[in-house]
């Protein structure tokens, strides 16, 4: 029994060594493998950090992620994005004149070219009618204690002046007619003279108006049709990109309206100014026609003195 025993106990281990070589996939599913027993550590040691890998970050991808717009460059990095993730383009006046075609810039162009001679046109015609009409006021004031035709010439001290021409007339009409002319004959050649003299002073002062008038009447239609080329060739470029996001449509159009806006811009003006010219030389008008009632009362005055003296000589 004893031996039995010995014998029994030589077995145990051995069967324990082997069933320990055996691998795991090899043991019954009905004996599981024990777990790992737990290590216990006192406390205030912890495990040492695993060490860390350092991994390189990814490069920037060439599109942008949820788009298919490509990746920013480096000179716009910084810019703001719009809600579409687009870069933001700069729409300031003077930007979408660089950016805009080569026709659409003509148009611009001229049309500030075109407000350009308005407002000289402006400037100019405000001093020349500034200068007449004051000019005219101070001689209507001289003639109007004169008697006569010649007293008036020597008091305007040969001042060129619109009255100036008109007693010229007047002599020069008198000296023609000769004595023996009827009154009223000598009157009404005299009128005609005036009136030519009124009318040239008047396309005097009306020139550059017409100018004035006609970019007021044509600068929008200018600028209308760099509108309208400046948005067939933003069609044609969404046609080209296949999109119609509002960020790619917007700026094309908005350096297309800008010829309009610059039209309107020429053309405002104009027609103001002009409206202020044609006012400004209708009473410039009527003080000339003043100063030919005036002369013509002279001219009357004299040829009744030259009838009264006639009348004594007989």
């Amino acid at each position: 029994m004893k031996l039995m025993l010995v014998r029994a106990m030589r077995v145990v281990p051995a069967l324990v060594m082997i069933s320990t070589a055996l691998p795991s996939s090899a043991q019954s599913p009905a004996f599981p493998a024990a777990s790992p027993p737990q290590v216990v550590r006192p406390a205030g040691l912890q495990p040492a950090p695993a060490a860390t890998t350092l991994v390189a970050p990814p490069a920037a991808p060439s599109v942008m992620p949820g788009s298919d717009q490509p990746a920013p460059a480096a000179e716009d990095v910084g810019r703001p994005l719009g809600a579409s993730g687009h870069m933001q383009r700069d729409l300031s006046p003077w930007s979408m004149f660089l950016t805009a075609d080569a026709l659409v810039k003509a148009v611009m162009i001229s049309l500030a070219f075109a407000s350009l001679v308005t407002w000289t046109i402006f400037l100019a015609k405000s001093v020349q009618i500034l200068r007449a009409r004051r000019s005219l006021r101070a001689v209507l004031t001289r003639i109007a204690q004169t008697r006569s035709v010649s007293e008036a010439q020597l008091a305007l001290n040969s001042r060129n002046t619109v009255v100036s021409a008109l007693l010229q007339a007047a002599l020069q009409e008198t000296r023609l007619s000769g004595d023996s002319a009827s009154r009223e004959g000598i009157k009404e050649r005299a009128a005609s003279r005036f009136s030519e003299i009124a009318r040239a002073e008047a396309r005097a002062m009306r020139q550059g108006m017409a100018i004035v008038a006609t970019i007021g009447a044509t600068s929008p239609f200018v600028g209308l049709f760099g509108t309208v080329w400046g948005i067939m060739n933003s069609f044609i470029g969404i046609s080209r990109a296949q999109t119609t996001n509002l960020a790619v449509v917007a700026p094309g159009i908005a350096e297309a309206l800008l010829a309009t806006a610059i039209g309107l811009a020429a053309a405002i003006p104009a027609v103001i100014i002009y409206n202020h010219f044609a006012r400004a030389t209708k009473g410039y008008l009527e003080l000339v026609g003043r100063a030919s009632g005036a002369v013509g009362r002279l001219l009357s005055r004299d040829l009744e003195r030259v009838r009264e003296l006639s009348h004594a000589a007989e």
